[in-house]
C-alpha cells in the first residue's frame, strides 16, 4: 500500500496539515472515494471537483489535492497544486510505479493518420524482434492480446493509461507506442508517461469545439514535443522529434528543442519517397533513408498512407532499425479496423468503411476513391453532435466536389438536432451536379446508397469506422457500420 509522502513527491505543491499515512487509491470522483483514498479536485467542463471534496471526505478520503484551499477541509491533509488534472496524472504514474520510466515510449500525434502510423511503428519494431505494446483509438495491445479501449475513446484517462503501461512492464515490453490526442495532452491524460520519441502526422481542422482556435489546437499537439525536455532520460535512447516536412506545422514545431530532430516528406526531409505507385492492391515506392534506399510495398491503399509510412519509417530509423526490417514491418500491416476496410460479398461494385471524420480525412479518402474507380462514387456520412460545428460545411463542400452521390445521415448526434446538423453540412455544398439525399436513419442511408450503386461504382461509408456504438441523446446504442453494410448487401441478394 503506497504512502502519502511517497505519492506527493511527484507533485510541485504546498503541503498543509500534511502527515504520512497509507493511501488505498487515488480518485477524482467523489463517488469512487473509499476509506483511505486520496481525492484530487479540479475544475471540469461542467462540474468542479472541489464542490464534492466534502462528500469525498465523508466517504472516507483521508488526504486531498486541491487547486485552492478550502476552509471546510482545514485540519485535513491537503496539497495545493497549480493543476489538479496534471497532479492526478502524476499521482497515477506514481501509484503504478512510474511505468513509463521502464519503457521506451513513442507518442504519435496529429489530426489524421495517428492510428495507422502507430500500428506501422509497432509492426516495424516487432519485425525487429522487439517486445511492443500499443495504446490507440482501436484498443490496447499488450503481449499480443488486444483490449478495446471503449466507446469513442481517443486517449484513455490517466488511470487506465498508467495501468496499461504497468501491464506492459510486467509483460516484459520494451517499447510502448501511444496514440496521443490533443484532448489527451490538454487534459493531462498522458502526463507522466515519459515520452522518448514524438511523432507528428499533420495538423488540420478539427476539435475547435474544445480548443476554441486552431492555434490552441496546434499548441495542445505541441505539448507532446515540449514534454521531451522534461521526461525522464533512459539509457540507450535519445529524445527525438519526428516532424512532417510537408505539413504547415513543421516550422512551428521545429522550433522546439529536442536532442535529435528528423523530418520526413514526399520530396523534402531526411526521409523521402520516390517512384510512387498507388493501386487497388496497395502502395509501392522507394523509401529514401539518409543511409540507404529500400523498396517498400504496403497493402494499405491511398496516397495519404505514404505519409503515414514515412512517419513510421523515420521513427524506426531514428531507433536504428535497418531498412530491410522497416520494409518487412510495413508490408505486414494490411488491415486496420475501420481504416479503408473493403467489404466484398460478391457485389459488382466496391464498398468501403472508413473512419474519416475530419475535412482532411474525408478529402483524402474521396480522392483515393476517385483514383481507384472508373465508375461513380457515393459517400454516406454525418457529423458528430456537440463537436466542432465549423467543420460541417467544409465537409459538405468536399463531399459535393468529389462524390456523385452524398447521403447525409446520423453520426452520434448526441443532444443536438440531427436535422440541424445535416442542414449545416448541406450548407457547404457547392456542386449542383452532385446528388444529395438526406436520410437521418443511418441504416437506411447505407441501404439507399448500396441500392443506388451500379457495376463499377464505389460506395464509401465514413465517420464511424471501428466504433461499436452510436450516441443518441445521452445513450449509447450498439452500432457497427461493417455489420450494417453486410446486412444491407444481404438484403440485396449478396453475402
Amino acid at each position: 500500500m503506497p504512502k502519502a509522502n511517497e505519492l506527493v513527491k511527484a507533485l510541485d505543491c504546498q503541503l498543509l496539515d500534511w502527515h504520512d499515512q497509507d493511501i488505498t487509491g487515488v480518485v477524482c470522483d467523489s463517488r469512487q472515494a473509499a476509506p483511505g483514498a486520496l481525492y484530487v479536485a479540479y475544475g471540469g467542463v461542467s462540474v468542479d471537483g472541489h464542490t464534492y471534496a466534502a462528500a469525498a471526505h465523508h466517504a472516507g478520503a483521508v488526504a486531498f489535492v486541491l487547486e485552492h484551499d478550502m476552509p471546510e477541509l482545514v485540519g485535513q491533509p491537503r496539497a495545493i497544486v497549480r493543476s489538479g488534472r496534471e497532479a492526478f496524472a502524476l499521482l497515477q504514474a506514481a501509484l503504478h510505479g512510474y511505468p513509463g520510466r521502464h519503457l521506451k515510449v513513442i507518442g504519435v500525434t496529429g489530426t489524421d493518420g495517428k492510428t495507422t502510423t502507430s500500428r506501422l511503428i509497432a509492426s516495424i519494431l516487432s519485425a525487429a524482434g522487439k517486445q511492443v505494446g500499443t495504446v490507440d483509438t482501436v484498443g490496447a495491445t499488450i503481449a499480443g492480446k488486444e483490449t478495446p479501449t471503449g466507446f469513442h475513446t481517443t486517449t484513455p484517462d490517466a488511470p487506465e493509461l498508467q495501468e496499461y503501461l504497468a501491464q506492459m512492464v510486467v509483460a516484459g515490453v520494451e517499447y510502448a507506442v501511444i496514440e496521443t490526442t490533443s484532448h489527451g495532452l490538454a487534459q493531462h491524460r498522458v502526463t507522466g508517461s515519459e515520452y522518448d520519441v514524438a511523432v507528428m502526422t499533420n495538423i488540420t481542422h478539427e476539435h475547435l469545439d474544445f480548443h476554441g482556435t486552431f492555434e490552441n489546437y496546434r499548441d495542445a499537439k505541441a505539448m507532446l514535443f515540449r514534454s521531451l525536455s522534461t521526461s525522464a532520460h533512459k539509457e540507450g535512447i535519445a529524445k527525438t522529434a519526428v516532424l512532417n516536412r510537408d505539413d504547415p506545422s513543421y516550422t512551428y514545431l521545429a522550433a522546439f528543442s529536442a536532442e535529435r530532430q528528423f523530418a520526413y516528406g514526399l520530396e523534402l526531409g531526411d526521409v523521402t519517397a520516390s517512384d510512387i505507385r498507388c493501386a487497388v492492391d496497395g502502395l509501392d515506392f522507394i523509401l529514401n533513408l539518409p543511409d540507404e534506399q529500400i523498396a517498400i510495398h504496403s497493402p494499405l491503399v491511398g496516397r495519404y498512407n505514404i505519409s503515414n509510412i514515412l512517419a513510421a519509417a523515420t521513427a524506426a530509423w531514428s531507433l536504428e532499425i535497418p531498412g530491410d526490417v522497416i520494409a518487412k514491418g510495413v508490408a505486414a500491416v494490411g488491415h486496420i479496423e475501420g481504416r479503408w476496410n473493403v467489404i466484398n460479398c460478391g457485389q459488382p461494385f466496391s464498398v468501403v468503411v472508413d473512419f474519416a471524420h475530419t475535412p482532411n480525412a474525408l478529402l483524402q479518402v474521396l480522392t483515393t476513391a476517385r483514383d481507384l474507380t472508373s465508375g461513380r462514387v457515393a459517400v454516406v456520412f454525418g457529423c458528430a453532435g456537440l463537436r466542432d460545428r465549423t467543420k460541417r460545411p467544409a465537409m459538405g463542400k468536399i463531399a459535393s466536389d468529389l462524390a456523385d452521390l452524398v447521403v447525409l445521415t446520423a453520426e452520434d448526434p448526441r443532444t443536438e438536432s440531427l436535422d440541424e446538423i445535416i442542414e449545416q453540412i448541406a450548407a457547404g455544398f457547392s456542386n449542383p451536379n452532385t446528388l444529395c439525399w438526406r436520410e437521418p436513419d443511418r441504416a437506411k442511408a447505407i441501404a439507399r446508397a448500396l441500392g443506388w450503386a451500379r457495376p463499377g461504382d464505389l460506395v464509401i461509408v465514413t465517420g464511424k469506422g471501428h466504433e461499436q456504438s452510436m450516441c443518441f441523446g445521452t445513450e449509447e446504442t450498439p452500432w457497427s457500420d461493417k455489420e450494417t453494410v453486410l446486412s444491407a448487401l444481404a438484403s440485396l441478394g449478396y453475402c
